[in-house]
C-alpha cells in the first residue's frame, strides 16, 4: 500500500516530512528533486536498493548518486582535495549531479569498481532539502523512471503507476523537467559530462 503525501512545495508541513523519514528508513520513498521526481532510499538497506532496481528495471552494474544534505555530508562519503570542495562549493544547492571518488562510507556495491566514482547531487527543492535535514544520511537517489520506459514517468500518471510499488509518495505538484548539469571532478580540470539545468560558469 502506498501512501501520498500532499507536501507543500515551497514550505513543506514538518509533521508530513518526518512521516516521509520513516518511510525512508525501512522502504522506498518518491520524491521531487530540482531535476523531476525521484526514487529514494538508504545505501545501508540492500532490500529496499534491489527494489529500487526492479521498480527501474536496472542491472546490477548500474550505480546510484547520492543526494546530501550539504557538501560537508558529500565530504563525509568522498574523498576530494581543498580546490574540489571551492568548486563544488559554488555550484550548490541545485541541479547539479558531481562525480567523486567514493570514500569507504559508500558500499561497494554503490561505485564503479573500476574507477571508484559515485555521484552526487545537493538538492535546491526545498522538499528534497528538508527530507535530507531530518534524515541527516545521505539518500541513494535515481529519477523515476518506471521499468521498460525511456523517460521520467509523467506527473499526472504518478498515482495510478506507483500503488503499490513504493512505501510513499511526497506530493508537491509538478516539479522541473530538465537533467542535471553532470561535472566529473576526478578528471583536471573538471570535465562537463552532461549539460543540463545548472549553469556551469567557469571550472578553472
Amino acid at each position: 500500500m502506498t501512501d501520498f503525501l500532499n507536501v507543500h512545495p515551497i514550505k513543506p508541513q514538518p509533521r508530513l516530512i518526518k512521516q516521509a523519514a520513516e518511510f525512508l528508513k525501512t522502504g522506498v520513498v518518491v520524491y521531487p528533486t530540482d531535476s523531476y521526481y525521484a526514487l529514494g532510499c538508504l545505501q545501508s538497506n540492500s532490500r529496499a536498493v534491489e527494489r529500487i532496481r526492479q521498480i527501474r528495471g536496472l542491472e546490477a552494474q548500474h550505480y546510484f548518486t547520492l543526494s546530501c544534505k550539504d557538501l560537508s555530508q558529500i565530504s563525509a562519503y568522498a574523498t576530494m582535495d581543498n580546490a574540489t570542495f571551492r568548486l563544488i562549493k559554488g555550484h550548490i544547492p541545485g541541479p547539479y549531479t558531481f562525480i567523486l571518488k567514493a570514500g569507504k562510507a559508500v558500499g561497494r556495491k554503490l561505485y564503479h569498481p573500476s574507477r571508484r566514482t559515485i555521484a552526487f547531487r545537493v538538492q535546491a527543492h526545498p522538499v528534497a532539502a528538508a527530507l535530507l535535514q531530518e534524515i541527516d544520511e545521505a539518500i541513494i537517489t535515481t529519477t523515476l523512471v518506471l521499468a521498460n520506459h525511456d523517460a521520467p514517468l509523467p506527473y499526472d500518471d504518478m498515482r495510478d503507476s506507483l500503488k503499490n510499488k513504493v512505501d510513499a509518495v511526497l506530493d508537491a505538484g509538478i516539479c522541473e523537467e530538465c537533467p542535471t548539469t553532470v561535472l566529473d571532478f576526478t578528471e583536471t580540470p573538471p570535465r562537463l559530462v552532461r549539460a543540463g539545468g545548472g549553469e556551469v560558469d567557469t571550472l578553472e
